[in-house]
């Protein structure tokens, strides 16, 4: 089994960057999920209810503080990342601090989007699902057995925004990999359980225009099953060993 892609997201909800290494923490992808919107309300926006966020392609350099977003009609907006003010957002129904980043990537992003919307930046660094949810990965096995339910050639893989790619595995091994270490690259992850999908997964990872039903797909074939959470496809995993990962590496039981 080796490593075939490595995905990050800089502004969540956005664009994924698929880059050829990175370093996993304890608390994921450094660099993943940096920043993400709200609404006039404070509460979380992501690609769920607005799927042409995945139009816009996002480039961080934490070195620097510098973000650049590469908007869909040509225009790079760019500049160092600031921030004044705090706020509380409503995360998936938790209350999560936050910063409010100041700068021109508000305004254009809402512009395109035609909805006041708000950078900011999360104050507690730690992915959505916690420490245990850290990383996620899924086999190119799972991908090509769903092509094959859904009829088509292929599914492109970062429909489902999951941070590593695994080849040379059967359809779904991943499954069979929670609660055991999985060695990749230098780090070592425990899988803590699938990962349940929503509408995000049926829309065109380009327009963000939804265009295959993943899932009446995926409960047709995997809805009778025993998981811990509903319609599965992949795992989230917690991080028992850092190390750095690079496209190629192994991916082995440990």
């Amino acid at each position: 089994m080796e490593v075939v892609w490595i995905a990050v997201a800089p502004i969540k909800g956005m664009a994924l960057e698929l880059v050829d290494e990175a370093q996993l923490t304890e608390a994921g992808i450094d660099g993943d999920r940096r920043f993400f919107l709200v609404d006039e309300n404070d509460r979380l926006v992501n690609a769920k209810g607005l799927g042409m966020l995945q139009q816009i392609r996002p480039v961080y350099d934490e070195a620097t503080r510098t973000l650049s977003l590469h908007m869909p009609n040509g225009p790079v907006v760019d500049g160092v990342v600031e921030t004044n003010g705090e706020l509380t957002v409503n995360f998936w129904g938790d209350p999560k601090p936050a910063r409010v980043v100041i700068g021109p990537w508000s305004d254009a992003i809402s512009d395109l989007a035609a909805k006041n919307l708000r950078l900011v930046e999360p104050a507690d660094t730690a992915p959505d699902r916690g420490r245990s949810g850290a990383t996620t990965l899924l086999s190119t096995g799972s991908l090509r057995a769903l092509a094959q339910e859904l009829g088509v050639d292929e599914v492109d893989g970062r429909r489902f925004r999951m941070h590593f790619g695994v080849d040379g595995v059967d359809a779904h091994a991943e499954d069979g990999w929670i609660g055991k270490r999985i060695a990749i690259g230098e780090a070592v992850v425990i899988p803590q359980g699938n990962v349940g999908r929503c509408a995000v997964t049926t829309q065109n990872p380009d327009s963000g225009r939804p265009d295959l039903d993943t899932l009446k797909a995926l409960a047709r074939y995997r809805g009778v099953m025993e998981t811990t959470e509903p319609l599965p496809f992949g795992v989230h995993a917690a991080v028992a060993q850092p190390g750095r990962v690079r496209v190629g590496d192994a991916v082995s039981l440990a």
